[in-house]
């Protein structure tokens, strides 16, 4: 090994050991929280204040939203009309700088509904025009932006899947990509928390005729451009999927080859699709990378699946450089570990991680 090798080793290693060190990962359990395999706490978000939200599954498999406070404490959302019945209940999944959190609930009959809670407590519900009203049919709701502006998607009766922008006076704009397929589980999809930016665009993926994924973004004034990542496989249940756009236009996302193995890519404003694969990620089918959010200065968040099929974390600056971590307690069986979900400005990291028992706990990494 030569000097300049020795010394640009070195300097790696001081690093890592820096950023390793630097990092600090707290998890935690909202209360009412069950402990037993496929319960505990999912938290999906982080905004700027250090505020966590999401939801816990309890010991009767019950969902129930939750906001976590920069505080400490905790507030319990339950949607009024939620089933009490397991797999039933409140999921909740963006909350805007307004602190109006949006999410679903699933009724006693197993159908889906919208519903927005203000900051002071105030729940609304909606059912997006068309949506069906039997079980696994209805409405999702999974983001809300800075003006009020809600997204997500609907399935309908036959099982056909529309995205939707809800308006704050409660208007409703249906959104059907070109080229999405019209039977049973196809259709038009949106991301979930961050799909929708301050500027009113859109992005999500659409299944097509023959259960392709394809990914498309859709401007405020209603334009809508689709992509392929390259290498996307052209098998069902393969191909283009997304995770939002930032304020800036960047839109982090992943793609099934057709080997079935994850990699994650990167759209810039001008189309421009950069793929990355995180150091350590597995080869096989159903392993690989997938990225989950991304910040304002376009920080990429995520998990990496390796060859055991067990799930790890990482961050990838927007140089391309990566930092990866486990969650304490973080299970090291096959589809355990850590699940990162979202990053807020400053690169504090909010998720879950499951353990050896299959329990999911919260977990908040600061930088």
């Amino acid at each position: 090994m030569n000097q300049k090798q020795f010394w640009t080793t070195l300097g790696v290693v001081v690093l890592a050991c820096s950023l390793a060190a630097a990092q600090r990962i707290t998890t935690f359990e909202a209360p009412g929280a069950g402990t037993g395999a496929g319960q505990g706490t999912f938290a999906q978000g982080i905004n700027a204040f250090g505020i966590t939200w999401g939801y816990y599954i309890d010991g009767s498999g019950v969902a129930h939203g939750f906001i976590h406070t920069f505080y400490g404490g905790y507030i319990t959302v339950n949607a009024p009309g939620a089933g009490t019945g397991s797999g039933q209940g409140t999921f909740a999944y963006s909350i805007n700088p307004a602190g109006t959190l949006v999410g679903y609930y699933t009724d006693s009959n197993g159908a889906f509904h919208g519903y927005l809670r203000t900051l002071w407590g105030t729940i609304t519900t909606f059912d997006a025009p068309g949506a069906g009203t039997g079980a696994g049919q209805g409405t999702y709701g999974y983001n809300i932006n800075p003006e009020g502006t809600i997204a997500g998607f609907f399935w309908d009766s036959n099982g056909v899947a529309h995205a939707y922008l809800r308006s704050p006076n409660g208007h409703f704009t249906i959104i059907n990509v070109a080229g999405a397929g019209t039977g049973a589980g196809q259709g038009t999809g949106t991301a979930e928390d961050i799909a929708l930016n301050p500027e009113g665009t859109l992005t999500g993926a659409y299944i097509d005729s023959n259960s392709v994924l394809h990914a498309y973004v859709r401007a405020a004034d209603g334009t809508i451009t689709t992509f392929n990542a390259p290498g996307a496989g052209t098998g069902a249940g393969q191909g283009t999927d997304v995770d939002g756009v930032n304020v800036a236009g960047l839109i982090p996302g992943l793609s099934m080859d057709s080997n079935n193995s994850y990699h994650g890519f990167v759209r810039a404003p001008d189309g421009t699709i950069t793929e990355f694969d995180v150091p350590g990620a597995g080869t096989g089918s159903g392993q690989g990378t997938v990225p989950e959010g991304l910040n304002a200065e376009g920080a990429i968040i995520g998990s990496y699946i390796d060859a055991n099929t067990v799930w790890h974390g990482f961050l990838r600056y927007r140089n391309g450089t990566y930092a990866e971590f486990d969650a304490p307690g973080a299970g090291t069986g096959a589809n355990q570990g850590t699940f990162p979900l979202l990053n807020n400005l400053e690169d504090a990291i909010s998720g879950y991680d499951v353990d050896g028992n299959g329990v999911a706990h919260g977990f908040v990494r600061t930088p």
